[in-house]
């Protein structure tokens, strides 16, 4: 992964990383500081210090370089939370409210750049639909599981309950990333609290009609 130096504008390549990743990494971070339009291949030459055209050798075209974010997006997400983390299925409720808790947490106070790329992406894959659906296939890693241990939890309509919990796992990383709530982000055991409501109000009671 690439590292910033305080008070310089330039990536800082880690040991053993190879140049398709510092390329990855250096665009993930100016879709955080600069936005989708601070995105260009001669930036992600400057920022990583790599001799001009390199990012174009490593990518060819626009998409090509997005691609590459998202894809180096996807490993650095689920290396938030790992599987040795996740609770095995047929666990708990509790034991599911306390790992989504804890990487939700880990999002919110060591990995907010993560968020704000994930959003400039998101956006971008909206306007154009040849990254669409490679964005979307790089989602599947995540939603896939969560379908699975919605299943294991007892829930008779995996997919609705996976998207619940999506849609308020999502609206709770927007709101303290992003959105009003960005200086009050809960804390672990608030999160687990709000994620265990959550879960034993969709698999405890009776199924809605």
């Amino acid at each position: 992964m690439a590292a910033r130096t305080p008070g310089t504008s330039r990536a800082v390549r880690a040991p053993g990383t190879s140049r398709a990743v510092l390329v990855a990494d250096t665009a993930l971070a100016l879709l955080t500081e600069r936005g989708m339009r601070g995105l260009t291949h001669r930036a992600v030459d400057e920022l990583a210090g790599l001799p001009q055209g390199s990012t174009s050798n490593q990518a060819r075209t626009r998409l090509a370089l997005l691609e590459a974010a998202v894809a180096r997006h996807a490993e650095r997400e689920a290396a938030v939370l790992t599987p040795a983390e996740m609770p095995v299925p047929g666990a708990g409720l509790d034991d599911l409210a306390a790992a989504l808790a804890r990487a939700l947490h880990r999002y919110l106070t060591r990995h907010r750049e993560l968020l704000v790329s994930r959003y400039e992406l998101a956006l971008e894959a909206t306007r154009r639909p040849e990254l669409r659906a490679f964005y979307d296939a790089a989602g599947r890693q995540f939603r896939e599981p969560l379908v699975a241990l919605m299943t294991a939890a007892g829930s008779r309509t995996p997919e609705r309950h996976a998207l619940s919990l999506v849609s308020f796992s999502e609206g709770l990383m927007f709101s303290c990333a992003a959105g009003s709530y960005h200086a009050e982000v809960p804390s672990e055991p608030e999160l687990r609290r709000a994620f265990s409501e959550l879960l034993h109000g969709m698999l405890a009671g009776p199924e809605p009609r």
